[in-house]
């Protein structure tokens, strides 16, 4: 009976301590290294706001039988997409070189056998900060005119120039959604908050990519643009000291 008794009391206790555990992990409540009771709390803040900056790669690529005639080809359409898109509005500050490449094609080869260079592909990559976005579709259908079928774009997005303001709002947000779940919590415990012993934070959204299906080939055109909202997060992380 004994016996017994003293498994009953060791499976009572386990259960109590389980429960102990479960129930700390739930809680906000925590305690530091040095001893001290605090309550850590997350919150999130979010504004939006209307981008006013483009950002897109804008390439050309060429295919020719020597190195010399690829890299021409590719260097005169690179200088028309340039032209063109100077033409439509973009400083030249703003236009920078990001890919100069050329490779070696290959003619297929029967099995066993050796491939055989058929020609180069020669490409110029730059990337275009539209700062103006009622010329956004101007310059993307002028670039792509410019280029004819050598035009390729790629990595289209929107962005606030200058964010700084939403930012702080949205931090702003975010601590006092953090500040109100942890005087909840604090008077769920019977305590008040202390002062904040640390913060962190994390910040999203400042960039907005977008598809675009490059029209090499089109008729100069305007290419739609739809810039829509922008939301800037701010999540953060706050640890007050709970008295």
């Amino acid at each position: 009976m004994s016996r017994n008794r003293w498994k009953l009391g060791s499976y009572t206790s386990a259960l109590v301590l389980a429960v102990v555990l479960i129930a700390g992990c739930s809680s906000p409540a925590t305690t530091s290294t040095d001893g001290s009771v605090g309550v850590n709390v997350n919150g999130v803040g979010e504004v939006q706001g209307a981008p006013d900056t483009l950002t897109a790669r804008i390439g050309v690529q060429v295919t020719a039988e020597d190195v010399t005639a690829a890299i021409e080809e590719a260097n005169a359409a690179a200088t028309s997409v340039t032209d063109a898109v100077v033409a439509a509005g973009v400083d030249r500050a703003d236009i920078q070189t990001q890919q100069v490449s050329i490779d070696p094609q290959y003619s297929g080869a029967l099995p066993g056998g050796d491939s055989t260079i058929s020609g180069y592909q020669a490409t110029n990559t730059l990337q275009v900060t539209v700062r103006d976005l009622s010329k956004a579709s101007a310059v993307l259908g002028d670039a792509t005119s410019a280029g004819g079928n050598a035009t390729r774009i790629s990595g289209v997005s929107f962005r606030i120039d200058d964010d700084s303001e939403l930012i702080a709002d949205a931090r702003s947000r975010a601590f006092a959604d953090a500040r109100d779940r942890a005087e909840q919590y604090a008077g769920l415990a019977g305590g008040e908050l202390g002062d904040v012993v640390s913060i962190t934070e994390s910040i999203t959204g400042q960039e907005q990519p977008t598809s675009f299906r490059d029209s090499a080939g089109a008729a100069s055109m305007a290419v739609p643009i739809e810039p829509g909202q922008q939301t800037v997060s701010v999540s953060v992380s706050v640890r007050w000291a709970l008295n």
